[in-house]
């Protein structure tokens, strides 16, 4: 009975034991992508650990600040299976304080100080304290699905960004994306501190925006046939594609991303890139048609005619619409890629021309300076609605319009050439920052990202006062030849991250080496969330980079 008696108490001690240990605790870092500005570790001292009894604090209790301490919630969660509480009063000990602080100077910039009781994070608005939730988020391991309790290193970061715009697109004029995606994709640019979706909507092989006064943009411009999957045997896969969004959809998208603080900028690329709107409305046209739904991709010489005052009138109907839609300061009317065969030819171009008086100059043709006049009226358009014009950096071909804002994307040297002139800038180089570029696609291994990172969007042949003018930088992805979200994620990812660097981390603190060391914890955050990222980005076996890689 005696032994008995024994046996019972030592399993009970056992027991006992078991049940108060610690919990394994695993400890991640503050050094995440982008870079912040300043950080600094304790990985002596106790840090702070997350457990079911760890909550959330906010003293203003505003929707937005909600949103982001939901955000929050959500995120770790996400990490550790732990759903932490919201409460009205500040413990003193395990909690997560989120505040917008007049002690942060720089608007989108944030303090996050964590010790082993509390962690306190202080945005200069509330766009800097999302920012730090995304740096908390990619700091914290991933222990869902274990025993272990995620935690924190004791440290402070200080963070803010270079560049005020952080810009990514995508096309979908092409090829067709559904709301549930663009979502998708949307939380994709929140994880690495975009702040601006360019959504290209408009396109030659397809129109995707529900315009009420123009029903046929969508019954007849948002469908093509067929569609060309092999430019060198010229196969088509004999398919129809369509797919347009409905403004209650755009509307949808718009608030989704704002709740993640970024502005939608809305492209409906014109004069050229307008042959869905003319299989649709034919009379836009400098012949008048018949015109259709193209099925192969590439530049098409019949466009917009700019010498008929109802083609300007769509246009600005159109704009009229889809400013009801996006509260962007900017809005994109793209003017790239614009043959002029058929304005020399077009009776009423040439009559617009000499009523205007335009003359063929060593610098512009007459016919290029038209294309100026239609970017000028849409210009006065968009000022008239308290909004900005964005164009592609051919609009400086005819002389650029007085308020225009350059996405410099043939390279560098028309960002160069709109800074001199005191135009804001936004870099997006073909050769750096198009992810679809097939040919830069075939770098493997880290060249594939280092090409990216590398690249820096302030010249230094500017000036100063002109560097000024360069108010970001972007990414693109064009859907010619990427038809699915595979391939789509394929192509942005892990390139992303290096581009949020660019757009984000002071280049004083960027570091490739560094760089490369920190992204394994961004790809396990990737794999998390099912992304589709480039698999061989470790791959020993890379190709050397073409010696005209970084021109």
């Amino acid at each position: 009975m005696e032994k008995k008696y024994h046996l019972f108490l030592g399993i009970n001690l056992l027991f006992t034991f078991i049940c108060c240990s610690s919990p394994e605790v695993e400890v991640g870092t503050l050094d995440v992508i982008p870079q912040p500005y300043e950080v600094t570790q304790d990985t002596v001292e106790k840090p702070f650990v997350i457990d079911k009894n760890t909550v959330v604090y906010v003293p203003t209790r505003n929707e937005s600040m909600k949103r982001i301490a939901n955000f929050l919630i959500s995120y770790v969660d996400e990490l550790s299976g732990i759903k932490m509480s919201l409460v009205a009063k500040l413990p003193n000990k395990n909690a997560i304080l989120l505040e917008v602080s007049e002690e942060v100077t720089e608007k989108e910039g944030y303090r996050m100080l964590v010790s082993t009781d509390l962690i306190t994070i202080k945005g200069g608005s509330e766009n800097g304290l999302f920012y730090a939730v995304q740096t908390l988020f990619k700091a914290l391991p991933k222990v869902r699905g274990t025993e272990k309790l995620a935690a924190i290193p004791v440290g402070n970061v200080e963070d803010f960004p270079r560049f005020a715009y952080r810009g990514f697109m995508i096309d979908v004029g092409r090829h067709f994306f559904p709301v549930s995606y663009i979502k998708r994709m949307i939380d994709m640019m929140a994880l690495h501190n975009i702040n601006y979706f360019h959504w290209h909507l408009s396109e030659d092989q397809g129109w995707r925006i529900e315009i009420k006064k123009y029903p046929k943009l969508t019954e007849i411009g948002s469908t093509r046939d067929s569609t060309i999957i092999d430019s060198k045997t010229n196969k088509y896969d004999r398919m129809p594609h369509k797919g347009f969004y409905t403004q209650d959809e755009v509307r949808e998208i718009v608030r989704y991303a704002a709740d993640r603080f970024i502005t939608v900028i809305p492209e409906i690329d014109m004069p050229g890139h307008m042959m869905a709107a003319l299989a649709s409305y034919p009379e836009l046209g400098c012949t008048g048609g018949p015109y259709s739904v193209p099925c192969k991709f590439g530049v098409f010489k019949d466009v917009l005619c700019a010498g008929n005052d109802q083609t300007l009138q769509f246009c600005k109907d159109v704009l009229e619409e889809v400013m009801a839609i996006f509260p962007s300061e900017y809005i994109h009317i793209g003017g790239d890629e614009c043959p002029k065969a058929r304005w020399k030819e077009c009776p009423k171009c040439q009559a617009k021309i000499c009523k205007l008086e335009l003359k063929t100059t060593l610098k512009h043709s007459k016919e290029n300076q038209l294309q100026t006049y239609f970017m000028e009226e849409m210009e006065k358009f968009i000022n008239a609605h308290g909004r900005k014009m964005m164009g592609w950096d051919e609009i400086l071909e005819g002389g650029l319009t007085p308020n225009s804002t350059v996405m410099s994307w043939r390279g560098v040297k028309g960002g160069i050439e709109a800074a001199r002139q005191h135009h804001p800038v936004i870099m997006t180089p073909i050769h750096f920052l198009y992810f679809s570029n097939p040919h830069w696609n075939k770098l493997k291994g880290v060249n594939s990202v280092k090409r990216v990172y590398g690249f820096d969007p302030v010249p230094a042949v500017l000036t100063s006062e002109e560097q000024a003018f360069i108010l970001g930088t972007q990414a693109c992805i064009w859907t010619e030849w990427t038809s699915d979200t595979v391939k789509m994620e394929w192509q942005a990812l892990p390139r992303m991250a290096a581009l949020s660097e660019i757009q984000w981390t002071d280049p004083k603190k960027k570091d490739f080496e560094s760089f490369k060391k920190r992204l394994p914890d961004l790809l396990n955050k990737y794999a998390l969330r099912g992304y589709g990222y480039r698999k061989d980005i470790h791959d020993t076996s890379i190709m050397e980079m073409p010696a005209d890689s970084l021109k």
